[in-house]
């Protein structure tokens, strides 16, 4: 396995290293790449919202999956309908109907998880492990092509109320090159880089419950106390000659897993053909979600998948803190909701193992397109053999029941007898973030998503 960090930022990317270089575990650099992903990629992610991460332990042989997802608010208050603001959003060629606004948060879960995530597999001290994003938070970061992309669809939320001071300075929307300076960041991640817990017994907490005070949201002060991370065993799935862990829930993959087809050997066309029936799913969701994946020298791995869902348009007053809009996540919303209870997940982390040990990390970013993105890329690598550039950068589709979406260079003899058979195929003029984003380190190399502007570095 190569030492090495692979995310959805470069700035990202270069704070897992930064830690790893210092001697800090898989935790430790997980742990900065995420808080670094809290300032360099906010159109996708944000300390207010929720994740699920994998943790194998190379010492223990143990692999244990993390749980910091939303939690649903509204433990020992009256229940009430969540007032919501409705809109479409244009993605790629589809409207995408998204419900915001303050009553959309649900209870933030991802600040827990960096804080047990480090207390059981850290090794540097906490404050440092806040330095790199707390860094970037004073500098800025320049915003990269396809995050300028996902900020110009996503401009009617992310320029609500305080966002737009960040998003739009001046009145005009940023735009790749671009600094995004948030300054409210620098005494968020003091504060948190001071306590822990602030973001549940501290300033972060009290400004949370303020805003939600002020303007209609459900989280309570019991909600965010009563808040815990869980720790639980992955599903293991036999794949090929070793198995994947993972996790069960929406994302499919224990289901899909057994179903893949043989690849290796076989040609672009029946590839493809192979994989669409199989790998079919709905349309709708934005995916605006990000991933790190870290394996440090010791062997140990990291993966974490964190989200905002597309943010509620709230931002902390002093803080810049994007709240998150999981309570109007149409594909995460099942059943009735009951304070309390965790929200469901499409997020996946994902490692594999085989006789000789650990073989890869991966998670993947992409809402309904997840399973695809992430199952095309470790097939390709496992089972087709190739490197995890060649494995991410190859071009991808994804069937979903109405229309099979490509990016330009999937087979066209695959598309054309597709369309022979009746379905309707949408070719898409460019490499595109619906296609979600795959982060992993593997034996056979690192790779960040180029649809997101990802990057992917080794230890040296």
């Amino acid at each position: 396995m190569q030492v090495g960090v692979a995310a959805g930022h470069q700035a990202t990317t270069a704070a897992g290293i930064e830690i790893l270089a210092e001697g800090g575990t898989a935790a430790d650099a997980g742990v900065a790449a995420c808080l670094a992903s809290c300032v360099a990629e906010t159109v996708m992610t944000g300390l207010l919202g929720g994740g699920h991460g994998i943790y194998f332990d190379a010492a223990s042989g143990r692999t244990r999956n993390l749980d910091c997802f939303v939690a649903v608010p509204g433990l020992g208050a009256e229940p009430r309908e969540p007032e919501l603001i409705h809109l479409e959003v244009p993605f790629g060629a589809e409207l995408v109907h998204y419900a915001v606004g303050p009553a959309s948060c649900a209870v933030p879960g991802l600040p827990a998880g960096l804080v047990a995530l480090w207390r059981e597999h850290g090794r540097l001290p906490w404050p440092r492990l806040v330095e790199p994003a707390l860094r970037l938070a004073e500098s800025g970061v320049e915003v990269p092509p396809a995050h300028a992309a996902c900020l110009a669809m996503l401009a009617a939320v992310m320029t609500m109320n305080e966002g737009a001071a960040i998003y739009a300075p001046g009145g005009t929307l940023l735009a790749a090159g671009d600094r995004l300076v948030q300054p409210g960041l620098v005494a968020a991640l003091g504060a948190l880089g001071g306590d822990p817990q602030s973001a549940y017994r501290g300033s972060l907490a009290e400004a949370l419950l303020v805003l939600c005070e002020e303007r209609g949201g459900l989280v309570s002060r019991t909600d965010l106390e009563a808040y815990e991370v869980r720790w639980s065993d992955p599903v293991e799935v036999p794949y090929l000659r070793g198995w994947l862990l993972t996790r069960a829930g929406l994302s499919g993959i224990p289901e899909t897993v057994p179903r893949l087809p043989r690849l290796a050997g076989v040609g672009p066309t029946e590839r493809v053909l192979a994989l669409v029936d199989l790998l079919e799913a709905p349309a709708v969701g934005g995916g605006d979600t990000t991933n790190v994946t870290v394996v440090d020298a010791d062997g140990n791995a990291c993966v974490l998948t964190t989200s905002l869902g597309l943010g509620s348009g709230d931002f902390l007053p002093g803080f810049d803190l994007h709240l998150n809009s999981m309570l109007g996540e149409a594909d995460l919303v099942r059943g009735r909701l009951e304070p309390g209870r965790r929200m469901e997940s499409m997020m996946a982390p994902t490692l594999a193992f085989d006789a000789d040990g650990l073989s890869l990390a991966s998670g993947a970013a992409g809402g309904t397109r997840l399973r695809t993105a992430l199952l095309g890329v470790v097939a390709g690598i496992l089972d087709e053999g190739l490197s995890a550039p060649e494995a991410v950068a190859r071009p991808r589709f994804h069937p979903a029941p109405e229309v099979v979406n490509t990016e330009p260079g999937v087979d066209e003899d695959a598309l054309e007898e597709l369309e022979a058979r009746g379905r309707t195929v949408r070719r898409w003029p460019a490499r595109h973030h619906y296609f979600g984003g795959v982060s992993v380190v593997s034996r056979s190399g690192t790779a960040g998503d180029p649809r997101r502007n990802g990057a992917a570095s080794t230890l040296r």
